[in-house]
């Protein structure tokens, strides 16, 4: 399966699309503008992607789209691989970790594709003047980016309460935990929890 997966460029280039865009739907056309790819090559991977059960198809308005299927038994570790690799993130992820004492550091939204409250959960002591300033610089030709940012104490709080905002963003499997210095607590609050 792996090397039906990253035998050729075309391929990378719609692993990574598709990877980091999960929810996106596109047809052939708009992957060869977009990829800057030969037709006939996007669809031959495209069908290899189909065939291996990565990638769905349907017709609609008499064009052919494609989509990401969640459920292919390895996405998460597809995706989360595509996102550490795609460089932004982990250049912007070593530099959050160095504004201050970082315990907790959970991706979402913009980050992983996928709707949510906010993009980007820190936990620990951090500047948030500094944070806005590099979250505006990595993200200026995108929307904004929205971040909380929380003590330990607050968070591990919310944790006893039960929290739905703070068990969706650990708990998420879409979600990377980029920073994770607290691994104990957050498991048993989930045992408790269950």
């Amino acid at each position: 399966m792996l090397k039906a997966l990253f035998s050729s460029n075309t391929r990378v280039k719609l692993l990574t699309t598709f990877l980091l865009n999960p929810d996106e739907e596109y047809f052939i056309r708009e992957l060869t503008r977009k990829l800057n790819e030969q037709i006939n090559s996007i669809r031959r991977e495209l069908d290899n992607l189909k065939k291996i059960g990565l990638l769905k198809s349907k017709t609609k308005n008499r064009k052919k789209f494609y989509y990401t299927n969640k459920e292919f038994p390895i996405f998460n570790e597809l995706r989360d691989m595509f996102l550490k690799g795609s460089g932004t993130d982990d250049q912007l992820i070593r530099r959050i970790s160095k504004m201050g004492d970082i315990d907790l550091m959970v991706l979402s939204g913009a980050f992983v594709g996928r709707e949510s409250p906010v993009d980007l959960l820190l936990v620990g002591d951090v500047d948030k003047v500094q944070l806005q300033r590099n979250l505006v610089e990595a993200f200026k030709d995108k929307k904004e980016v929205k971040f909380t940012a929380i003590s330990k104490k607050d968070f591990l709080y919310r944790l006893e309460c039960k929290d739905k905002f703070v068990f969706d963003m650990v708990k998420n499997p879409k979600n990377v935990i980029a920073v994770n210095r607290m691994k104990k607590e957050i498991e048993k609050a989930e045992e408790k929890a269950a």
